[in-house]
């Protein structure tokens, strides 16, 4: 199994806050050391860092955790392989173009002989999570286009994701730069961060931030992980089959198994 990280709009220290306590996690408090890689949209850029080796001792990490980047949408994977090599074509997050925007997918589960139907997009590495992320892709593209309202884009990957978690485990998060979707198969938590602030310390990691002094009033900032990342902090647990749309730090959306999101 793997470790997710999300965070929208985000601020630069908050972002290296959050990365510090989960590369941590990959290969020195935890067992995730078979390569990791963190996506940041920039504008309609998207800046991608991808590493085959463990994140806790990567020199890559370190840049990254001491790069100050800002960012409203950012997604970062840790993995610990049980579909495919250990190899850098199998880190997440995964990136395809979709109606002139990048796409990011990250992905937290096992779905044992999972075989896409044959589309556009076609995985480049051997896991399931990038032929889920094909299949997704390929069936948007099929159903929807640019012009789809967001309603009803969130409504089928509600749907396909509901499909998918009823084959395994099927932990998500993706972005188009604009939203960040999220579903729950199994565990999933998250926090959002406003004024007042105040502050945090990892679990994982000797360090502890002051937000106040880090931030402006107007910041407001939300992260996603499969495991808190803090141990003075109240997070907000997933339920098992809730999905929730992000935007600029807030829900826009949300629901759960079975459940249509409202229409706007």
């Amino acid at each position: 199994m793997c470790e997710l990280l999300a965070m929208s709009a985000n601020t630069p220290t908050d972002l290296c806050f959050s990365f510090t306590g989960l590369t941590r996690r990959g290969g020195e408090t935890g067992p995730h050391k078979d390569g990791w890689g963190v996506a940041f949209y920039e504008g309609k850029g998207v800046r991608n860092f991808h590493d085959a080796d463990a994140s806790a001792s990567s020199r890559i990490a370190e840049v990254v955790q001491t790069h100050p980047i800002k960012s409203e949408v950012a997604i970062c994977h840790i993995r610990q392989a049980n579909v495919g090599d250990i190899c850098l074509a199998n880190t997440h997050p995964f990136t395809r173009e979709l109606w002139g925007r990048y796409w990011v997918f990250a992905h937290n589960g096992q779905i044992s002989d999972f075989a896409p139907e044959p589309g556009f997009y076609e995985p480049v590495g051997t896991t399931d999570s990038e032929a889920l992320f094909c299949d997704m892709l390929n069936h948007l593209r099929q159903h929807c286009d640019r012009h789809t309202p967001t309603a009803e884009v969130v409504q089928r990957l509600v749907s396909l994701s509901e499909g998918y978690a009823r084959q395994g485990v099927f932990n998500l998060l993706l972005s188009n730069g604009d939203w960040l979707f999220t579903y729950c198969s199994t565990k999933m938590a998250s926090i959002t961060r406003r004024a007042p602030f105040g502050p945090a310390r990892l679990k994982d990691a000797d360090m502890m931030v002051d937000f106040e002094s880090e931030t402006t009033p107007d910041d407001i900032v939300s992260v996603i992980v499969t495991e808190p990342l803090t141990s003075d902090e109240t997070w907000d647990i997933y339920q098992a089959g809730e999905w929730r749309l992000w935007r600029k730090g807030e829900i826009a959306m949300r629901g759960t198994r079975d459940a249509l999101p409202p229409q706007s």
